[in-house]
């Protein structure tokens, strides 16, 4: 109504072209303008609003390192494809710094992506093959060299070159799955892995004493001489068990199952600290990979029900640590020395367990047998097994040094232990 008076006061009367005009100026034309306008200040706000955002996050991109182990872990597992390892906080020699994990591109090696930055095989010092119990067999594809970096120890887990693809993708999977279980007291150290240049190698702390069976072994050397210089007394053997304990008590917080548990599978630091490694069944399983042939050997150290063909499970890793203690407190006896290993089975069926050695305390025999019972759910977790191994440690005898009578005879312990002749029980 409006719009026509205002044709009408601007134009004659008999002026239609005019009215017209005017008409569509004020009806079409002015509302359009007004509309046009409003939708560019709306899009204005949004780019105002939006663009300090986007700043923000690019800002904020390459901060990796300042967050928890949690969230450490969380990004971990929202990659598709393997793209590197996160060096554990607290770790000096690397400052934090995220080690890609790289390698040569082979045509059976797939989703390993290639970067350009991580430690050289040159920030290595004084390198040396490592000395084994028992020499790793032509078929091993991993070499093992003790070194100097950044004024440290470390042990390097070198691939071979001539290692196949399937080796090379199974050794960067292998690494990647120690960086994500996170760093803990009483878990070697991950410290770092060569992968852009060949070949790979995993750079772990070096614990002096080396696996905790040796240990044991040079221990009863040591207790045959004048002057004895081994420290391991009952209480020495509930502590260190207790860091045993510890460590698969966090592993078993994160669903992962060890399957490997024995003296042969533990480091001793120079301190006497007793760190769990031995890894490798623990990585298989959490692939879904079938056993390896090594884990055939395990025979008199596994539960029964694993024995029988099912699988290795946490109250199996608990009857495994059982078998653990009786190693501990013998200096490295074999179990079930008088049995071949495929008479075990039905000699546990009967309510058979390890015999009490003579030097094993009450309450030490007790945490062995609490580990032994037949049904797996009436065996202790490992946060029960840690309090025990506390109580314990409290009256334990901590003056009396363990003593066996001779050295050990490895030609009779391979054979009592179920192992093959040429098998390398060494983990670093």
């Amino acid at each position: 109504m409006s719009s026509n008076s205002t044709a009408d006061n601007l134009c004659a009367a008999d002026d239609t072209l005019c009215i017209v005009t005017q008409h569509d100026l004020a009806v079409i034309i002015v509302p359009s303008l007004l509309l046009l306008g409003t939708l560019l200040t709306l899009l204005t706000l949004c780019i105002v609003r939006c663009l300090p955002e986007r700043r923000r996050k690019r800002v904020a991109a390459p901060r990796r390192y300042g967050s928890s182990s949690r969230g450490r872990t969380q990004r971990h597992d929202r990659r598709q494809h393997l793209q590197g390892i996160d060096a554990p906080p607290g770790i000096n020699p690397l400052e934090h710094e995220e080690l890609p994990m790289s390698v040569q591109q082979v045509p059976t090696v797939a989703a390993v992506p290639q970067t350009a930055t991580e430690r050289r095989r040159g920030a290595f010092g004084q390198v040396s093959a490592l000395p084994l119990s028992f020499s790793v067999g032509s078929s091993d594809p991993v070499s093992l060299y003790r070194a100097r970096m950044d004024d440290r120890d470390v042990v390097l887990r070198v691939l071979r070159e001539t290692a196949s693809g399937s080796e090379q993708q199974h050794f960067v999977g292998f690494a990647s799955f120690v960086s994500g279980l996170g760093p803990h007291p009483f878990l070697p150290a991950l410290l770092g892995v060569v992968s852009v240049e060949s070949p790979l190698t995993m750079v772990v702390e070096e614990l002096r004493h080396r696996d905790l069976l040796s240990f044991l072994w040079r221990c009863r050397q040591e207790n045959s001489s004048s002057e004895s210089r081994c420290d391991m007394t009952e209480k020495r053997v509930f502590t260190m068990a207790g860091q045993v304990a510890s460590a698969l008590e966090y592993l078993h917080s994160r669903r992962c199952v060890h399957g490997n548990v024995g003296a042969r599978s533990v480091l001793v630091g120079g301190d006497l600290t007793a760190k769990l490694w031995g890894l490798g069944p623990a990585y298989r399983g959490s692939t879904g990979a079938p056993r390896g042939a090594e884990d055939a050997a395990l025979t008199k150290w596994q539960a029964p029900e694993a024995l029988a063909g099912n699988a290795v499970t946490q109250s199996g890793d608990t009857w495994s640590f059982g078998i653990l203690l009786y190693e501990m407190i013998t200096l490295g006896d074999p179990p079930f020395a008088q049995l071949a290993a495929t008479e075990l089975l039905q000699h546990l069926q009967r309510g058979k367990h390890l015999k009490r050695p003579a030097s094993c305390s009450n309450a030490l025999y007790s945490a062995i047998t609490s580990c032994s019972h037949w049904n797996p759910q009436q065996r202790p977790s490992m946060s029960e097994l840690r309090r025990k191994l506390r109580a314990g440690e409290k009256s334990a005898n901590g003056r009396t040094v363990l003593a066996v009578p001779g050295p050990m005879n490895i030609e009779k312990y391979l054979r009592e232990a179920g192992y093959g002749e040429a098998y390398n029980y060494a983990v670093l």
